[in-house]
């Protein structure tokens, strides 16, 4: 299990996360997008014994693959929750824990959900139209794609996917209805998308229903607004965001806190991936990594 899930999966910029979080080996830490478990892991490595782990995701396999790949660890005490990290007081509480010395949050996708044969999160698969993190959720893509007016999905796929022909693709899609694949809604965006920039407008649109269904950039604007009262003094937080809409998010929020006084910015500008990391892990071009530290 352990080196299948290390050869799909590489955690982003790893070796940064750890170096900005500054490890107490005695301190507790949560990962509020644990996935598969990589930073995790690489973060349960650098605790004693006496240390301990929170790991959530909405995603109850991650949740399911992150207990067998921790199962024999010996190094930390381990709390694995699937929920949302918007409820991550309640849980904290429910183990008795009021605060943390330390936050990461990944908020791109594992390679396992973008590999999904099932789940409908690449547009190059064949699945039916899912993308729901939770699947104990209603609302699916396929209910975006197929039920709401055309308004509407022009409006989704130009406010959270940053395209400037959402008016146009959502037309496309509204008139080939029924679509009940992602094959079949590809096909709709690529009808009226010039052939040479297919991949990334399918890319655009793809990202713009699957924050949709998924009430993404809420959930993390909900974070952003509670995690100060979670971390100790001196406790830090990584956040590693995937498109501008997450990091303007991320960015707005950290300066507000930092010029109330609370938060010193450690990243002055976002971190990117290196050059070498680049070779080896392709999805972590797009990522940009901000940090702080809790003044108060």
């Amino acid at each position: 299990m352990q080196n299948s899930i290390d050869q799909i999966h590489f955690p982003v910029m790893s070796g940064e996360v750890l170096s900005f979080l500054k490890i107490n080996p005695k301190g507790i830490y949560c990962d509020g997008t644990i996935g598969v478990g990589g930073h995790a892991e690489k973060i349960i490595q650098n605790l004693s014994n006496e240390g301990q782990l929170i790991g959530i995701d909405r995603d109850e396999n991650a949740i399911s693959l992150c207990k067998e790949r921790f199962k024999s660890s010996k190094n930390a005490n381990i709390s694995l929750f699937n929920d949302s990290y918007v409820n991550a007081k309640r849980l904290f509480q429910g183990i008795g824990i009021k605060q943390v010395n330390g936050f990461i949050f990944d908020l791109g996708m594992s390679s396992l959900q973008l590999d999904s044969p099932t789940r409908g999160f690449s547009f190059s698969s064949k699945s039916s139209l899912d993308m729901r993190f939770d699947v104990s959720q209603s609302i699916t893509a396929n209910n975006i794609v197929n039920e709401f007016t055309l308004s509407d999905l022009a409006n989704i796929i130009y406010n959270f996917g940053e395209e400037r022909h959402s008016r146009k693709i959502a037309k496309s899609i509204f008139n080939s209805r029924p679509i009940e694949t992602v094959e079949r809604l590809a096909y709709a965006i690529n009808k009226v998308t010039h052939p040479k920039h297919r991949n990334k407008t399918l890319s655009r649109v793809f990202q713009a229903i699957r924050i949709e269904v998924n009430n993404e950039l809420s959930h993390l604007e909900q974070m952003l607004d509670i995690f100060i009262d979670l971390l100790k003094t001196g406790g830090r937080i990584v956040v590693i965001s995937f498109h501008s809409l997450e990091d303007r998010l991320v960015k707005k929020k950290f300066k507000n806190l930092s010029n109330s006084g609370q938060l010193n910015i450690l990243s002055k500008k976002p971190v990117r991936a290196s050059d070498s990391e680049l070779k080896l892990n392709n999805r972590s071009r797009s990522a940009k990594l901000r940090a702080g530290e809790k003044i108060i």
